[in-house]
């Protein structure tokens, strides 16, 4: 290194009246043969910054220190630097803390940051962005143009200054020097010294490898590593990797690419087996690629089979289905056209396990050790060439031809209901209570009509008596709507249960049977479990699992703020109805339409996973089947538009969905009458933010941390109102929104915000001279 003295600068430009904000200085650094790190003989910039302030990234480039690596600072702490990092002199600027170091380069010092944590890493502000820490608080940053791309939403929490620890942390502080915002609360892919990651907490790596890399830094990698990294000798170099012990070489999500076999650290394609002379995948760079990929067409389904892979698992799984058997799991996979992969997981010693469907693909792994306390079984979907898929031999890794996977699927569930059937007997001890096998008889006397083959499954049919000892007298009201009343109970054997009474008769009666039949035919994690009910004489009752979390309402319009949810926690509600929906549409045999999808509807177990509820309103149709005709059914406000019309599709559906998450993210219902006229109905305000580009106007003023993640947040908005489209057909499907939502495709661009009036056919095609009016007993109220 040359020794010499190196001049360099930089420029804060520091607006406001405040004396304690430091303006900046001029300074001269040395820099040392036997160091590697910056030794400056001054106090550039201040850790410590007070209100009213204001920053403009406005980088000087008449030095070669700051600016060579495209850094506006505005507060330093040690080797740590906040401020405006730019990747060229057009903009794509973070507002970020980085951490400094130099090195030598052909003898020459030089500088290089390693960003550890940013606001805005997802939307870059261009040059003369200003970040404002006003009089009353409030720490935003904006672009060039002036529009808002973050703040920390600390609005009336008295924020006094804003200060950079000697850890990294960058602390909005109060009056009295109280932390009210950290960011070491909101880690990115990166973790400091002394800073937790805690439940609740995530790091998300960047896309691209080129992102940042800090003296000690632990960093989400792109390929799924999380790595320590040291400073040693001008070089950071990695000191630990830190899952490798846990997961094993193969257990982060693209060891081996998207549809790759990852096994001992090696990687390979899935191939067939025995006489199928098809070679389904290639290997690329990246993975492995689909040499046929599947189709959705009709006409191709029938050349759909899936390739057994033996001995592999997968690094993730997330149960879609419970309870069901390896075939069922398989079925479901072949007759979900977004399926491109299904994992079974069987406890030991059971018969039954859970089933989990994927709709994207990223690294398989080996069972190498088996100590497992479940057996694991893997199918990849693929494609034949031929109309008739090829047929396999006897070591063949495919499933069998369509036919016998029916007939296997059949043999699969009759085994899998008898074991349940004799299971429940036995868990229940309901004395001289019997499973009914073959219909639930009418109770109205004199009325032979057949009973739906639906109720024909393996429920508990219980008494008037027992449920009313279960739930002592129905005294434990949880909650009551249009419908009737649900109660808490508990059965013989201390499980919890909630049971809904239905009062009255006639079109409840109707209700009781479209709930047996429809979840008597499903299964989900995201659907409610029904457990049996009563059918007796003037008493109709259902009984449900407990869900001890309640309905979606109270947590979105409560009166207390403690039940206030988190961002993550709504993001997580939001894909956990999405999943349940995209079920009902297209993973059953039929297509199943809720038709009264809203938040009381939404239940929430212990852990806030979320399932839909009341299928008495449901109507079950073919697969092929385009629309249906039917009288008007529903919860005003959460009505498409086409049921005016009386001919509906599962569009109806994602209307209401979209409805749901808005209300989700506004923390308010759709129609609010205690709001001033002009912002009573949600839709109308949303169309007037979305014209003025200020759909953070909306979000739940409650949230602590809804403003902080605005780009997830307007993406969410982005969803709704796709879903809220007039014209049905602009609307997605039930599966479109699981890909947005799981990152792999975007929101469909020239959305109309004008939720009232159609741009094209408001609803399918109707039979000349029907208009259906709903009668009272039809609409559904809250329950």
């Amino acid at each position: 290194m040359k020794n010499s003295l190196r001049e360099a600068g930089a420029e804060a430009m520091v607006i406001g009246n405040n004396t304690g904000s430091a303006t900046a200085f001029l300074i001269i650094l040395l820099v040392s043969s036997s160091s590697c790190l910056i030794n400056a003989q001054v106090i550039a910039y201040p850790s410590v910054a007070h209100h009213p302030s204001s920053w403009i990234n406005s980088p000087v480039f008449d030095f070669g220190f700051w600016d060579s690596a495209g850094v506006t600072p505005i507060l330093t702490s040690g080797i740590l630097v906040c401020g405006f990092h730019c990747k060229s002199l057009q903009g794509k600027c973070l507002f970020a803390v980085s951490i400094f170091h130099a090195y030598t380069l052909d003898g020459d010092p030089s500088i290089s940051p390693t960003i550890v944590w940013s606001a805005n890493r997802n939307n870059p502000v261009k040059l003369r962005a200003t970040l404002q820490l006003s009089e009353k608080g409030d720490l935003i940053l904006r672009d060039a143009d002036g529009n808002p791309v973050w703040n920390p939403n600390t609005t009336g929490k008295f924020v006094s200054g804003l200060k950079l620890s000697e850890e990294g942390n960058l602390v909005l502080f109060d009056r009295n020097n109280e932390t009210v915002w950290q960011s070491f609360d909101h880690p990115t892919d990166t973790l400091l010294p002394g800073q937790a990651l805690v439940p609740g907490q995530k790091l998300t790596a960047n896309v691209s490898t080129s992102n940042s890399s800090a003296a000690q830094f632990i960093q989400l990698g792109s390929d799924g590593h999380l790595r320590a990294y040291q400073l040693k000798e001008s070089k950071w170099e990695q000191v630990s990797d830190l899952l490798i012990n846990y997961t094993g070489a193969c257990g982060f999500p693209l060891v081996c690419g998207e549809y790759g076999l990852c096994s001992a650290g090696n990687c390979a394609c899935p191939k067939a087996k025995g006489n199928d002379s098809e070679l389904y995948f290639r290997q690329v760079s990246e993975g492995c690629h689909e040499n046929i990929p599947v189709s959705c067409k009709p006409s191709d389904l029938h050349s759909h089979s899936l390739l057994e892979l033996k001995d592999y698992d997968y690094f993730n799984f997330i149960p879609h289905i419970k309870n069901t058997d390896r075939e069922n799991c398989k079925e479901a996979c072949l007759q979900n056209c977004s399926c491109k992969a299904a994992i079974y997981r069987q406890q030991l010693n059971s018969s039954n396990g859970y089933c989990c469907l994927l709709s994207k693909i990223f690294s398989f792994k080996r069972d190498e050790e088996n100590i497992n306390d479940y057996n694991s079984f893997s199918y990849i979907k693929v494609q034949h060439t031929g109309s008739t898929p090829a047929a396999p031999g006897p070591s063949t890794p495919f499933a069998t031809e369509k036919g016998s996977r029916r007939k296997a699927a059949v043999l699969g569930s009759t085994l899998g209901v008898l074991f349940t059937l004799l299971l429940v007997v036995g868990i229940f001890f309901l004395r001289g209570k019997k499973i009914d096998l073959k219909s639930v008889k009418n109770a109205s006397r004199g009325n032979k009509k057949k009973e739906s083959k639906a109720v024909r499954k393996r429920f508990t049919r219980f008494s008037f008596e027992d449920l009313k000892a279960m739930t002592q007298d129905f005294s434990a009201k949880l909650g009551e709507g249009g419908f009737g009343s649900v109660f808490y109970g508990t059965l013989p054997n201390g499980a919890k249960i909630a049971v809904k009474r239905l009062d009255g008769a006639g079109h409840f009666r109707k209700s009781l049977l479209a709930e047996v039949e429809t979840l008597g035919s499903v299964h989900h994690i995201n659907l409610v479990t029904l457990i049996g009910f009563c059918a007796e004489k003037s008493h109709w009752l259902l009984v449900y699992e407990y869900m001890p979390n309640g309905s979606l309402d109270k947590w979105i319009f409560p009166r207390d703020r403690e039940l206030r949810l988190s961002w993550n926690l709504r993001q997580k509600i939001i894909l956990d109805i999405a999943r349940g929906l995209a079920y009902l549409h297209e993973g059953w045999t039929q297509k199943i339409l809720h038709l009264d999808i809203k938040p009381q509807n939404i239940l929430l177990d212990e852990n806030f996973n979320a399932q839909l509820a009341d299928f008495g309103l449901s109507k079950v149709i073919a697969r092929d089947q385009d629309k249906a005709f039917t009288t008007m059914r529903g919860t005003p406000g959460y009505m498409a538009p086409e049921w005016s019309s009386a001919v509906i599709t599962e569009k109806v559906d994602v209307y209401s969905f979209g409805i749901v998450v808005l209300e989700i993210l506004c923390g308010r219902r759709n129609v609010d009458r205690s709001q001033p006229e002009e912002e009573m109905h949600l839709l109308n305000l949303f169309r007037k933010k979305a014209q003025e580009g200020k759909f953070l106007d909306l979000v739940d003023k409650m949230s602590e941390d809804m403003q902080p993640n605005e780009a997830e947040v307007v993406k969410m908005m982005g969803i709704a109102a796709w879903c809220l489209q007039v014209d049905y057909t602009r609307r997605p499907s039930m599966t479109d929104v699981l890909r947005v939502l799981e990152g792999f495709m975007d929101v469909k661009p020239n959305l109309i915000y004008d939720f009232v009036n159609p741009q094209a056919p408001a609803a399918p095609c109707s039979r000349a001279g029907t208009m259906s009016i709903a009668l009272p007993s039809i609409l559904s109220g809250p329950r």
